[in-house]
């Protein structure tokens, strides 16, 4: 009985336990299969992750390969954009030397013919002479004979020898000719001044009557005024920056004193002057002012004062009532308004030469579009002057030969410094009206004419060695600033280059002072950011 309850109790005890360990494997079995499922989620997820990722690796070496290839391309049309550039600059610079040399060899070809029909009409001319003086020398025998005979004559009658009666009668002929002579003389002179004075007086007056053109005088400064004295530190930039900018780019000294609210620009040059004036005002109005945008100002203001000078020419062609014109003529006309000559504007000038001697023409009968045409155009060779080899003159004949003009054109052009001889009445009228214009009171000075020669000399010294960009004299002629190629001249040969030009300077030009030779490298990298 005893052993039949302890098998009933064994019985209870195992059942529990059999079913635990029962239920804790099926528990360990779905926990196994939920870990799995879990995992296998997890991979799933991390697989699409990295594909995802492959994805846009490829995606992004693609645009980053695109960008390089469009740089590249980028880079490739700007070189050769630059080297295109180039290269019609230099096949301009080579047409525009071979066009020089074509024109001197014209010039050089008709100067020759000229002169061998001047020697065949000289050989012709002593020929004619060498007969005629053996006729007179024949004529002259027979005179002497017949002189001879009537001598003889006259001593038989008149019982006197022949020097006795040669000295009476040159005596009282020479007595009788005096005076007759002297009262003639004066009564001719008398009359000859009074008439031509007085018409000339009044042909001269009448014309300068007519033309009444202002004529001002060029200075060396121009006065920029400013809205407040704060606005010359940023002028002046961080360092000096801004205003060196402006000076490179200008060519004219930038003059900051204590003068309240002004800036004073100092240039022998008023085309440079004017363009840094303006440029100065753009920028004190757009309240910008760095070195990028100051050249960018400087570059807009330079093509502006070029189509001024254009619309210039234009405008004074017009006043002077000349038509037929060609365009370069006219181009070169209106440069000459910022070209001064011993202190007067050369356009003015030329318009006041133009107006007297057409005034002049009409009044004597003389051809009036001729004599005006030479007049506007007699000094057109001071717009090349400075870039062309040869005198004022010369240079405006070879333009207005190439250009077509008239050839009685071209001789009142060619003769109006008495060059070559006059051959026509309007050569003369150009020649006298010039005349007029530039000795008149108050219409030029002559110091400042040497002045300007002394400083362009100074920029065609520094201009003149290899490696230099540009020059521009400063400071009243005082210092001259050389702007290099970096990649052509290195720190030392700067200063070998500013010791040759000083040497040069002094053996070449005389100069009250010292002048500073400034010789300025810079190397600029320039990167956009995109």
């Amino acid at each position: 009985m005893c052993n039949y309850y302890l098998s009933i109790l064994g019985i209870s005890v195992v059942v529990p336990i059999v079913v635990g360990v029962v239920a804790l494997a099926l528990g360990a079995g779905l926990g196994t299969i939920l870990y799995k499922q879990m995992l296998s989620a997890k991979l799933g997820k991390a697989k699409a992750t990295a594909v995802h990722i492959i994805e846009e690796a490829l995606s992004e070496a693609k645009t980053l390969k695109k960008e390089a290839i469009f740089e590249i391309k980028e880079e490739t049309h700007k070189i050769r954009e630059e080297n295109e550039k180039e290269i019609r600059e230099r096949r301009s610079e080579v047409q525009r030397v071979e066009d020089r040399i074509t024109q001197k060899e014209i010039f050089i070809n008709k100067k020759e013919e000229t002169l061998e029909k001047k020697q065949d009409h000289i050989d012709e001319l002593k020929s004619e002479l060498e007969n005629e003086q053996v006729k007179i020398e024949e004529i002259k025998i027979e005179l002497s004979k017949q002189q001879n005979k009537f001598i003889a004559e006259l001593e038989n009658v008149s019982k006197l020898s022949r020097e006795e009666a040669k000295k009476i009668l040159i005596d009282n002929i020479s007595e009788e000719a005096k005076r007759d002579a002297t009262t003639l003389i004066k009564k001719i002179e008398s009359d000859a001044k009074e008439e031509a004075n007085k018409k000339a007086q009044e042909i001269v007056t009448l014309a300068i009557q007519k033309c009444a053109v202002d004529q001002t005088s060029e200075v060396t400064v121009s006065v920029v005024p400013l809205p407040s004295d704060e606005m010359k530190g940023r002028i002046i930039g961080r360092e000096g920056r801004n205003i060196r900018a402006l000076e490179s780019a200008t060519g004219v000294d930038l003059i900051i004193d204590d003068t309240p609210e002004a800036i004073t620009l100092s240039g022998f040059d008023p085309v440079r002057r004017e363009i840094a004036r303006i440029s100065l005002e753009k920028l004190i109005l757009d309240g910008r002012i760095h070195p990028a945008r100051i050249e960018e100002i400087v570059e807009k203001v330079r093509k502006d004062i070029e189509t001024g000078m254009k619309e210039s020419g234009e405008q004074a062609v017009y006043d002077a009532e000349i038509t037929g014109l060609h365009p370069e003529l006219i181009k070169l006309l209106g440069r000459l308004k910022y070209r001064t000559s011993y202190g007067q504007n050369v356009l003015n000038h030329s318009l006041e030469v133009c107006y007297l001697a057409g005034m002049m023409a009409s009044e004597i009968g003389a051809d009036v579009k001729i004599a005006k045409r030479g007049g506007i155009l007699h000094d057109i060779g001071k717009a090349v002057d400075h870039e062309v080899e040869g005198t004022h003159v010369s240079i405006g004949v070879d333009l207005a030969t190439k250009y077509n003009e008239n050839p009685a054109v071209v001789h009142c052009i060619a003769a109006h410094h008495g060059d070559v001889e006059f051959n026509s009445v309007e050569a003369i009228l150009v020649q006298v009206a010039d005349a007029i214009s530039s000795s008149r009171p108050g219409a030029r000075r002559e110091s400042l004419e040497n002045y300007i020669k002394r400083l362009k000399k100074l920029e065609e010294i520094a201009c003149s060695f290899k490696g230099v960009e540009t020059a521009f004299a400063i400071q009243a002629g005082r210092e001259v600033r050389i702007i290099v190629k970096p990649e052509e001249i290195t720190d030392k040969l700067a200063v070998f280059m500013a010791k040759d030009i000083a040497k040069r300077i002094e053996d070449e030009m005389q100069y009250p002072g010292q002048i500073k030779v400034n010789v300025i490298r810079e190397s600029r990298c320039i990167e956009y950011a995109k």
